[in-house]
């Protein structure tokens, strides 16, 4: 435990660059994107199944690269927002082809390789960038709800493990992660709305009762995403990612969580101050 708390408190100097955010925050999810798809593919070449890491490297590249060009040529606008949008689905598209097109040199690769493939596509790289567009739609409403997807992350995983090793007797989903408890899962919820709530009182007061819903929807998805990455690792048949931090295995292992939160907080957010 000590190990698991010592390496949470490392972590600590990474939420300044939820404050600087903008390009300095698109940077780092650029960087801990393709950290995650290298321990991804990694992880994967275990059981002989080979992602293209040059086919995500360079479109995830190009994602982030657009994304910091459009939020400095257009800049706190609506409309760059929607514009970033289209050109993400579009994005989508031409990776997923680029995934499919990795499939023909036909004897060397396999399907699950393409599969793979576009699991990192969607999975990560997709699933990560809505924490940069959460970040470029906080600018735009000049309120500060990328700050939500960490706190209901990380509460959740915080006070699910603290309430599970206290209280936890009853196993949540002993196939997937036989440590996890009900008890933990109801924990984590509760302290995932608790510290919302406390960040809408103290930063969002208009917005109390959203920064609540967040809690309760993030405390919810955090797991889920938690529970999706033990399901791989669990196929695979590994115990972490990576050893990158100590307790917490690799990048993946801690930002799983994030993976999940982070689409529900932009599209929540999204319909309910843009429309």
């Amino acid at each position: 435990m000590k190990t698991r708390i010592l390496s949470g408190l490392i972590m600590l100097p990474f939420l300044f660059i939820l404050y600087f955010g903008k390009n300095v925050l698109s940077i780092a999810c650029l960087i801990i994107t393709l950290c995650a798809v290298y321990e991804f593919f990694n992880a994967f070449k275990k059981i002989e199944v080979r992602g293209s890491l040059p086919v995500v490297a360079t479109s995830t590249t190009i994602l982030y690269v657009g994304l910091i060009l459009l939020n400095n040529w257009i800049g706190d606008n609506p409309m760059n927002l929607f514009l970033i949008a289209t050109l993400t689905i579009f994005w989508l598209f031409i990776s997923i082809i680029m995934s499919l097109l990795y499939l023909f040199k036909i004897n060397d690769r396999k399907l699950e390789d393409a599969m793979v493939t576009i699991t990192a596509l969607v999975y990560i790289v997709f699933f990560i960038f809505h924490f940069a567009l959460t970040d470029s739609l906080a600018v735009i409403i000049n309120i500060p709800i990328v700050w939500l997807i960490v706190i209901a992350s990380f509460a959740t995983d915080i006070f699910a493990y603290f309430v599970g090793m206290t209280l936890g007797k009853h196993r949540l989903c002993p196939n997937i992660s036989p440590k996890k408890s009900i008890e933990g899962s109801i924990g984590g919820i509760v302290g995932s709305v608790v510290c919302c709530g406390l960040f809408g009182i103290f930063f969002m007061k208009t917005m109390l009762i959203h920064c609540l819903v967040i809690g309760i929807l993030g405390g919810v998805v955090s797991q889920l995403g938690d529970l999706t990455a033990s399901i791989f690792k669990r196929k695979i048949g590994i115990k972490d990612y990576g050893n990158l931090i100590p307790g917490h295995g690799g990048i993946l292992d801690r930002f799983d969580s994030v993976i999940f939160v982070s689409p529900v907080v932009f599209y929540y957010m999204f319909i309910i101050t843009m429309f």
